[in-house]
């Protein structure tokens, strides 16, 4: 592994980690929100998908899913009966983390040192720095899948 690169690594790792603590909450519980403009648990575990799948294509692998629009920035939120049940999501996110440990601890210094997709952001313009900023984006969101877990009345997932 490039050496620059292993703290990418484990935060990937941390955050996947931290996610695991989120198995013990309830379908029922996946589509509830604390205010109207907020996502529910469903959406923030479909985008983390979504994210990890960005990761792995800039390193050069394919993985999607049929319904991964539901879970871009900005997706205009659908009825529950239109999203993928709990149990795909779960899998999705098992099946996506699977290649990217892979392929974060196996990406070549050279290909972290091309430009970044054109339109992503980067945070050199590179894309060992397009996938260093989608971990800091991933963090961002394990953060509120463990804030609803607390709200659900789950407890805390760190500390």
């Amino acid at each position: 592994m490039d050496p620059n690169f292993v703290y990418v690594d484990g935060i990937f790792k941390t955050n996947a980690s931290l996610l695991k603590k989120a198995d013990d909450i309830s379908p029922e519980h996946w589509f509830l929100k604390p205010g109207d403009a907020s996502n529910h648990l469903m959406w923030v575990m479909g985008h983390l998908v979504n994210s990890r799948a960005a990761v792995l294509k800039a390193l050069g692998a394919d993985w999607s899913t049929p319904w991964s629009a539901l879970f871009n920035r900005g997706a205009i939120p659908v009825p529950a009966d239109q999203y993928p049940s709990v149990e795909k999501i779960r899998n999705a996110w098992a099946e996506v983390s699977a290649p990217l440990a892979s392929a974060v601890a196996e990406v070549p210094a050279e290909v972290l040192a091309k430009p970044a997709p054109e339109g992503k952001r980067s945070i050199d313009g590179k894309v060992g720095g397009f996938v260093a900023f989608l971990a800091y984006h991933e963090t961002y969101h394990v953060g509120q899948v463990c804030y609803l877990r607390k709200w659900l009345g789950y407890g805390q997932a760190v500390g």
